[in-house]
């Protein structure tokens, strides 16, 4: 008897805690040198993920000369993966990456974070998610080219 209430028991502390880990996954939206097989996927994210999806969200997408993409507010669909992360630390290299400082909309920051919905390949919400963005007032004076298919891939 004693056995099976020990067991009861630590299924109901494994139960918990596996939820309280999952409150504690940091997964953000990448669209991409980010994504995997990007140039920074390697540093900031091999190894450390837990998992990796590929998925859409809703903005536009714009290359930028400088090598890499910017996404802006907007309605096309733009497509990425979502990257869970089980550390505070790797979002906050990645803030560093992004030029965030950790001060929404401050004019310091090359990117902004906020959260977004994702969307899977059957079109249905499955996330809310970090992500970052840049002004389209940043994304003019870089001279952005738009990119209407949503797909932004490394040259």
């Amino acid at each position: 008897m004693a056995h099976k209430s020990f067991k009861i028991i630590l299924s109901i502390e494994i139960c918990v805690v596996s939820l309280m880990n999952q409150e504690n996954i940091i997964k953000v939206f990448v669209y991409g040198t980010l994504k995997p097989r990007g140039k920074y996927y390697k540093i900031f994210c091999e190894g450390k993920t837990i998992e990796e999806q590929e998925c859409w969200t809703k903005g536009s997408l714009f290359a930028l000369p400088v090598g890499y993409p910017a996404m802006i507010e907007g309605n096309d669909q733009v497509y990425g993966y979502v990257l869970s992360f089980a550390s505070f630390k790797d979002l906050e290299n990645l803030d560093k990456l992004e030029g965030y400082s950790g001060i929404p909309n401050s004019p310091l920051n090359e990117y902004d974070r906020a959260k977004i919905i994702v969307y899977n390949q059957a079109n249905q919400a499955i996330d809310e998610v970090w992500s970052y963005f840049m002004t389209e007032e940043k994304v003019k004076t870089l001279n952005g080219v738009y990119l209407p298919s949503g797909m932004w891939h490394q040259e």
